[in-house]
């Protein structure tokens, strides 16, 4: 079993009337089976109300399923007594960083998750240096996360997940408030995360660019995976993308474009270097 697995996931959210009577049930995630592997990097896409970000709160045991398992490092979610030990091995990074921090200063919001974690001061400490060095905000470790970026204060967010130690990490479209800058800034740390320490990304986001270095990539319509595979194997199937109301990064567009004038390029073009390499650049 890999660190997170899900079979046959299906979550509902139930509206109620004032009076509390059920006026209609839909099914966010239907029928959804995963297997994630330790180390992977995986990204999840889809558009607004594909299931994707209720997907993920099964992940950090937020949300419980209606039916099916949901399992984090051999753990069922649904056993209340694994709770505290399923949100350590899986971390959770949301779209708002302003939300997750807390902190005065830098280093101090870092600290948190392991002081509650019981973590002895001086282990707190070098926790908090390792991973503030991880995701390149050591420098920083002194300010006020008012005076930061977007990107930083995200960054500061994935910090402080870090220093729980967890196996994953899931990022629930981490991205989605920042500008270009602040999106290059946190993917980059999330990858050199993925590479060097071997930590489980779970990427949940619409950002077509964000997912060229997954491993895997799921692909959700109406509650259901309706693609799975490599970057490239999804980025070769531009059409079906559009059919899902889906973006395509604009190198693959225009490589696709080219290839239905009748250019003999690959499928799946996924950067500007690719393209110049199969133009003869």
């Amino acid at each position: 079993m890999g660190i997170i697995k899900t079979k046959d996931l299906v979550f509902e959210y139930i509206r109620r009337d004032e009076e509390g009577n059920v006026e209609g049930i839909t099914k966010a995630v239907d029928e959804v089976s995963l297997d994630i592997k330790q180390g992977d990097f995986v990204a999840i896409l889809g558009h607004n109300g594909s299931g994707k970000s209720t997907l993920a709160k099964h992940i950090n045991a937020i949300l419980y399923p209606t039916e099916g398992t949901v399992w984090v490092d051999g753990m069922d979610t649904a056993d209340d007594d694994k709770l505290w030990d399923i949100r350590q091995k899986a971390g959770m990074v949301f779209q708002n960083p302003d939300n997750q921090i807390i902190g005065q200063i830098v280093e101090e919001d870092v600290g948190f998750g392991p002081e509650n974690l019981g973590v002895p001061t001086k282990e707190i400490w070098e926790r908090v240096e390792e991973s503030l060095r991880a995701v390149g905000m050591y420098e920083f470790r002194k300010h006020s996360p008012n005076k930061l970026s977007g990107g930083q204060k995200q960054r500061v967010s994935i910090a402080g997940v870090i220093a729980m130690h967890p196996k994953c990490i899931v990022l629930d479209e981490p991205t989605a408030m920042l500008d270009p800058n602040g999106r290059k800034e946190v993917i980059r740390a999330v990858r050199a995360l993925n590479d060097v320490e071997n930590i489980t990304i779970v990427l949940i986001t619409h950002y077509m660019e964000e997912i060229i270095y997954a491993d895997k990539v799921f692909v959700m319509d109406e509650g259901k995976v309706a693609m799975e595979g490599t970057p490239r194997d999804i980025f070769s199937q531009v059409e079906k993308l559009k059919s899902l109301r889906l973006d395509v990064p604009q190198v693959t567009l225009l490589a696709h474009e080219l290839r239905k004038s009748g250019l003999e390029i690959v499928d799946g073009i996924l950067t500007k270097e690719e393209l110049a390499q199969a133009l003869g650049l």
